[in-house]
């Protein structure tokens, strides 16, 4: 055996020592219980809106919810952003400082939807608005749309009630639809600047076309009354 076999086996020995793999258990664990937080503060948010759709479907006949999505982020993602904001790398650094880890996104039919949705979500008193930004009725540059709301919600755990942040946002189906060709078109790779540009411009227009046809779509449902 050469000492390059040598060496990879030092390593390897160091690497897999219980001292070593310990140590990486003892800083995953807040971690991982910090997503499962997060995991549970989803689940509240999530019934709550499945909630609201069943009160709406048993006295309106109508359900203004068509999908609920949810997800909390890789930790490849979230090591990105904590690189991105120079925040330290711990647990209460990352609770403080990112709001985003956990997200809801619900999808609605109509826009007034959207609001309707909202308001009766903030009006819940164990609910706090962190921050509210609204993409529908102030477009990004490139066409998005959509409503954004971090709020803070209660948790219960045997011991102890925690309160975590999570990130709503509600579109109506266009919407969702054009954000999705919109990140896919986004990390699309080797495409030249002009076919960018061209895509662009598409991509706008989509968004403006969407946006009516959500308003024609509902003006004719109020109609129908």
């Amino acid at each position: 055996m050469n000492i390059q076999d040598k060496m990879k086996d030092v390593v390897k020995d160091y690497v897999m020592s219980d001292a070593v793999l310990d140590t990486i258990r003892a800083n995953m664990e807040p971690m991982e219980a910090l997503m499962a937080y997060y995991r549970c503060a989803i689940m509240e948010i999530e019934t709550k809106f499945r909630v609201l759709n069943e009160q709406f479907s048993l006295q309106y006949d109508r359900n203004p919810i068509e999908t609920i999505k949810s997800r909390t982020k890789s930790i490849e993602s979230l090591a990105k952003k904590v690189r991105n904001k120079k925040i330290p790398l711990s647990v209460q650094s990352i609770e403080e400082n990112i709001n985003d880890i956990a997200g809801v996104r619900v999808i609605c039919g109509f826009p007034e939807d959207i609001y309707m949705l909202a308001d009766c979500l903030l009006k819940q008193d164990d609910i706090t608005l962190i921050e509210r930004k609204d993409y529908i009725a102030n477009p990004k540059p490139n066409g998005y749309r959509s409503l954004h709301l971090i709020v803070s919600v209660p948790i219960f755990l045997k011991d102890e009630k925690k309160n975590m942040k999570v990130e709503v946002q509600l579109r109506t189906i266009a919407m969702d639809f054009w954000a999705s060709l919109e990140h896919k078109i986004r990390y699309k790779k080797n495409l030249s600047e002009d076919v960018q540009e061209k895509l662009a411009q598409e991509l706008l227009y989509c968004a403006e076309q969407s946006a009516d046809l959500d308003l024609r779509m509902q003006n004719i449902r109020n109609e129908l009354g």
